[in-house]
């Protein structure tokens, strides 16, 4: 029979009867059991992170600056009105000097004390008093009857020898006395600035809104002091760039994500707006440790700093490269290559600038060749024209047929690349992918390439190329970057249609920004990050730009994207194309010249002539094999799944069919019917002459 294991510190049960077999309950906590000795320490820096920043020491110093400037120019412009208003109160401020003067003389404070003693009779007491009274009188009558002698004397002295200097300290004089005859309550000097103190971050403020999140073990905890539960403060409270940082151990069994789900409620029990409040999860610590940062101003309200690439600087895609800052305004870094990246949001929450970011960052690389397509049509990614190896703006069918031309040229160039890679040898390419040296070896023809897509679901849902453009495309997300392409799909519209799953299921770096529901926020960040509490659908509309980043580095991050308007991105543009142009790198687009013209793939017509006229219907996967055999070059790689989704948008429906195998076993798989793909290409061409 298994021993019954029970806490050391539990009480010990009553022995089993004697009848039974069963051994009595053996303690787990042994007290001889000896410690780990191992001690866990963190040391606190000893120069403040914002004197070891320069970047933060010139950033305090601006703001220092700032409001002093600003202040001064305030209060300069209303100077005249001051000395007005003040000269007005002078005569007041007059009567008050005489008659405080009058009271100090006269001893007039310790009169109240001088009254008591002759209502106690106290003779002695008040004698005493009187004397010290009279003593006061003589010191404080000589002090003031010397101040007015001297004081007419050196009036009467500058009045001779410098007219002027009197004029100023009579000036002076008034304006004193003037700020003397002010009102209490209504000074006539005010703050050039009125602010609003914001609550200090405590310990009893974040208990109270942990406890106001509703969380059953967090509640219970606070109200037993926390320590038998394990909840407890890991450190002192401290400010943290522009908020309050707190840590703390949370009860056992709750997890970060428990209080990241009701940030809602967090922020009504800090007395915050929401944008103020962000809690996160410790990677370097356990499960338990929650990080609780609480900004004095929401994200989108706080001064970011400037993108340090703005006005100089090179790029190097294979090392990771500033794009960003965190709730706290600490850079962010994003290493674009060897990673595919797709962008979702509702429109207007800054997807596009986004997307041109990254774009300028591969354009800062001068090895890069850029491909930007913009099927919003309204030309945002125009800055990008004199660096773009290709670059198409709108979606119309002649845009649509350059796009797909170019992508044509990309594929090959991607078959080439694989070939490259298979010659090279091992002590060259240990890992069978581009390197920096690689790519920057102009022989082998491996530079960076990195194709942008804003608005994908346009071509991917085109009548005609969209199914060669998605089959591209999946190749493109999956191969290309291990030999050194890089593909960014941006969309407003995150589904399966607008975002293949061939696509959304292999892009590495994925940007959320605004979204409406859980379903866009899986499709953009990946399965199960909704419930993981990784949810863009909390940000507001005016938090254009911030966006959930998922794929660089173990956890998610919230980020707001450097701002780069349009202007601004010219500017870049044109030291990207100096860089270029010293490196040898302005093709193709850049230099007038377009995508050559090839034959792509009629996807109805091919499938009629490997699906013969006898055979009725036919499972997919042969239709697949037979497309990659009589055109490699268009159809390799497809499978089943490829058929069955470029056939979608010709209205020709899939079904169980029935076929036999290579060894002469029927079955029952995916197919169509050759007929239906007849009557879509009858449509087809009624539709197109009707155009």
């Amino acid at each position: 029979m298994t021993d019954t294991l029970i806490p050391a510190y539990t009480e010990t049960p009553a022995a089993p009867p004697a009848d039974t077999d069963s051994p009595p309950p053996v303690a787990v906590d042994n007290p001889q059991l000896p410690e780990p000795g191992v001690t866990l320490e963190k040391r606190r820096p000893v120069i403040a992170p914002w004197l070891r920043s320069r970047r933060d020491l010139l950033a305090t110093v601006e703001r220092a600056a700032g409001r002093a400037g600003y202040a001064t120019a305030y209060h300069g412009l209303r100077a005249p009105w001051y000395a007005t208003q003040l000269a007005l109160m002078a005569p007041r401020g007059a009567a008050r000097l005489v008659t405080a003067t009058n009271k100090w003389v006269w001893d007039r404070e310790a009169a109240p004390l001088r009254d008591y003693t002759v209502r106690q009779e106290d003779v002695e007491e008040y004698m005493r008093l009187a004397r010290l009274r009279a003593g006061r009188i003589r010191l404080r009558g000589l002090v003031t009857v010397v101040a007015c002698v001297f004081g007419l004397g050196f009036a009467l002295w500058l009045y001779v020898m410098a007219p002027a200097s009197l004029y100023v300290f009579a000036a002076g004089g008034v304006l004193t006395i003037g700020y003397f005859g002010q009102q209490p309550d209504a000074p006539v000097i005010g703050p050039a600035v009125m602010r609003t103190e914001l609550q200090k971050l405590t310990g009893t403020i974040v208990l109270r809104a942990l406890d106001a999140i509703g969380n059953t073990k967090i509640s219970a905890a606070i109200k037993k002091g926390g320590d038998m539960n394990g909840m407890r403060f890991t450190s002192e409270i401290t400010r943290d760039g522009p908020g309050y940082r707190a840590d703390l151990d949370l009860p056992y069994g709750v997890v970060p994500e428990d209080v990241m789900e009701e940030r809602q409620a967090l922020a009504s029990g800090l007395r915050r707006k929401l944008g103020c409040v962000w809690p996160s999860g410790d990677p370097d610590e356990h499960e338990g440790r929650l990080i609780l940062w609480v900004g004095d101003k929401p994200m989108n309200e706080t001064s970011k700093p400037a993108w340090p690439l703005l006005k100089e600087g090179e790029v190097d895609l294979f090392k990771p490269v500033v794009f960003g800052n965190d709730q706290r305004m600490r850079d962010i870094m994003v290493t674009l290559m060897f990673a595919s990246v797709v962008i979702g949001s509702i429109p207007r929450m800054g997807k596009t600038f986004l997307l041109r970011l990254l774009l300028l960052i591969a354009a800062l690389d001068p090895r890069a060749q850029l491909m930007a397509f913009d099927f919003k049509g309204t030309g945002d990614l125009g800055p990008l024209e004199p660096v773009c190896h290709r670059y198409r703006s709108g979606e119309e069918d002649e845009d649509l047929l350059y796009v797909v031309n170019a992508m044509r040229e990309l594929k090959d160039e991607l078959r080439r690349r694989a070939k490259v890679i298979r010659s090279l040898p091992k002590a060259r390419c240990p890992e069978s992918k581009v390197t920096p040296a690689l790519a920057s070896d102009k022989s082998l023809g491996l530079h960076p390439i990195v194709v942008g897509f804003d608005e994908c679901q346009v071509p991917f849902e085109h009548e005609k190329y969209g199914a060669e453009l998605e089959s591209i495309c999946t190749d493109i997300t999956k191969r290309g970057p291990a030999l050194g392409i890089v593909g960014i799909f941006a969309t407003q519209r995150p589904d399966a249609k607008s975002l293949p799953p061939g696509i959304s299921a292999n892009a590495v770096l994925r940007f959320c920004l605004k979204v409406m529901g859980h379903t866009a926020n899986d499709m953009v960040l990946g399965t199960g990050a909704y419930k993981a509490g990784v949810r863009a659908t909390m940000f507001s509309r005016s938090d254009r730009g911030i966006c959930w980043m998922s794929g660089e580095g173990d956890d998610p991050l919230i980020v707001a994207s450097a701002f780069v308007d349009g202007p601004a991105a010219e500017q870049v543009v044109v030291r990207a194309r100096r860089l270029r142009e010293a490196y040898g790198n302005i093709t193709g687009h850049a230099i007038g010249e377009g995508p050559a013209e090839t034959s792509g793939m009629d996807l109805l017509g091919d499938i009629l002539k490997v699906v013969g006229a006898d055979e009725e219907q036919v499972w997919n996967e042969r239709v697949a094999a037979r497309l990659t055999e009589l055109r490699p070059d268009v159809y390799e790689g497809w499978t089943g799944e490829n058929v069955t989704s470029a056939l979608k948008p010709w209205g020709v429906k899939t079904a169980q069919v029935w076929g036999t195998t290579d060894d002469g076993e029927g079955k029952n798989r995916r197919g169509i019917k050759r007929a239906d793909v007849a009557a879509a290409i009858t449509r087809r061409d009624a539709d197109r002459a009707a155009t």
